[in-house]
């Protein structure tokens, strides 16, 4: 958060008021704050209309966003918390729409699965074990951070018991009971979230990503979310960006790219807090590189 998004003229002076209140508020050594702001960025509308594949550089960003601030003090972390960029499925319509909306490759792609005998089903927790085996391999062959089994079990052990918690579902595409592919889906009155994706090594002709997709689509629209976020993408087309690969795939389900503002930082005691920094740096540099690779 914050989740209250001024007016974006005023990002930065709101920041550093809120970062300075925190300050004072706080009576241990503090390094820096860390702000994930899920506020649509200043650069969002140029990306869309002139087609950046990339946001300008941080040097860039920091003079923007400390645009009338007194100290100058805010920074572009070098990595963002969550995903800066987005592909979201606007959810206006039936099945019939939201397919025709699609790139003919990504429908045909939907049926090849379903004609092969794929089939996604919402799975109980007991089940999760299977989705993470297939989430190790998914990350093995991408070179992306591992989470542990146990922030998954506790995704679902959560208490939901108030009105207006969100949904967390699993959904795991099967072919002949073989299980390809999953997802981690979280539902709210706002919109659905594919948290967390996972598919096997094997049998990736079946197309079972694009009908797990596809039915965590219908199921979002059977809950009456607006949206459906897909995750993570990179901000254009730019096929030496680490993320085009999913660009590639999720451009096909007919949707649009959110670009927020990302990850950024309040240093206060600049000597740690940069010490902090170049080590994120070279850790998010061998990620990657190994990534791309």
């Amino acid at each position: 958060g914050p989740e209250f998004a001024p007016p974006q003229e005023e990002y930065g002076p709101f920041l550093e008021r809120l970062s300075e209140s925190v300050v004072e508020q706080i009576d241990t050594d503090l390094t820096f704050i860390r702000y994930d702001l899920p506020w649509e960025s200043p650069y969002a509308a140029e990306m869309r209309e002139q087609h950046w594949v990339d946001f300008p550089e941080s040097r860039i960003r920091e003079m923007r966003m400390n645009f009338g601030t007194e100290r100058w003090n805010l920074r572009k972390a070098p990595v963002d918390v969550t995903v800066a960029n987005s592909f979201v499925i606007d959810l206006d319509g039936d099945e019939a729409h939201l397919l025709g909306r699609m790139k003919a490759k990504t429908r045909y792609n939907i049926r090849l699965a379903e004609r092969k005998g794929v089939r996604v089903e919402v799975a109980p927790k007991e089940e999760l074990p299977l989705f993470y085996r297939m989430y190790v391999q998914t990350t093995e062959r991408n070179g992306f951070a591992m989470s542990d089994y146990r922030y998954f079990s506790a995704l679902f052990d959560a208490d939901r018991s108030l009105p207006g918690d969100p949904e967390v579902v699993l959904l795991l595409a099967r072919h002949q009971g073989d299980p390809l592919a999953g997802a981690i889906l979280v539902l709210s009155e706002q919109g659905a979230l594919f948290l967390h994706g996972a598919s096997a090594n094997h049998r990736r002709e079946l197309m079972a990503p694009y009908a797990l997709h596809w039915q965590a689509m219908r199921y979002a629209l059977s809950r009456d979310c607006r949206t459906y976020d897909m995750g993570a993408i990179s901000p254009g087309d730019d096929p030496d960006h680490s993320f085009h690969g999913m660009y590639r795939f999720k451009t096909g389900f007919g949707g649009r790219i959110v670009h927020n503002t990302g990850s950024w930082d309040y240093p206060v005691r600049q000597d740690l807090y940069q010490a902090f920094r170049n080590w994120e740096m070279v850790l998010s540099r061998h990620e990657q590189g190994f990534a791309g690779d």
